[in-house]
């Protein structure tokens, strides 16, 4: 099973347009060092190196210090024949979401965000919230999906008696099964000083 930051920079690295070059020299030479790659692909030297030094951190080649006139470098020499990407998307979840259920929240006093209710007057649309200060300051706005935007129409108010977020969700009619999507919201809306935990 491979781990998303290795897919990650994986694939970030076979995406530049000079990969599967180098991969063909690293295929075809014993072992080679970031200046002769880089002269044989018309490479700047450190961007050669950053290629070689990402490989050898993921595994798929391995580098030797060798010495010449007393100056030590690095060979980098193939270690993978093949390389498989295999994800599990699923493992991608947030932790622990059965205890970050029991949290309770509410809507904090005086956090400058908008909540714009829906046509049915029974959920929220969307919430605008706005960053940094005078004419640096950013608008943002966060569109929310159908159930995000029911439970955030039942979060109490910031006078009112906070309520867990299961609770919230009861009341709300969401099901279980869709308290990731609203962790998440409740973290970003948290992050930006929507919500409170009081």
């Amino acid at each position: 099973m491979t781990d998303f930051k290795f897919a990650a920079t994986l694939g970030s690295y076979l995406a530049k347009n000079y990969a599967e070059d180098f991969f063909s020299l690293l295929v075809n030479y014993q072992d080679i060092s970031a200046s002769e790659a880089a002269s044989r692909l018309g490479l700047h030297i450190q961007t050669a190196q950053d290629f070689l030094e990402a490989m050898e951190s993921l595994g798929v080649l391995s580098k030797e210090e060798v010495y010449e006139k007393k100056r030590p470098y690095y060979r980098y020499t193939l270690q993978k024949q093949r390389i498989s990407l295999d994800l599990d998307l699923t493992k991608i979840k947030l932790n622990d979401p059965e205890t970050k259920q029991e949290r309770k929240i509410r809507e904090k006093k005086n956090s400058g965000a908008n909540l714009t209710t829906a046509r049915n007057n029974q959920s929220i649309s969307s919430v605008t919230i706005w960053t940094g200060n005078g004419r640096d300051q950013k608008e943002r706005r966060i569109s929310l999906t159908h159930p995000q935007g029911r439970f955030l129409f039942h979060l109490p108010f910031p006078n009112a008696r906070p309520l867990s977020i299961v609770a919230i969700m009861e009341r709300a009619n969401v099901e279980a099964s869709l308290s990731p999507e609203i962790l998440d919201m409740v973290d970003l809306l948290e992050k930006y000083g929507v919500i409170e935990t009081p």
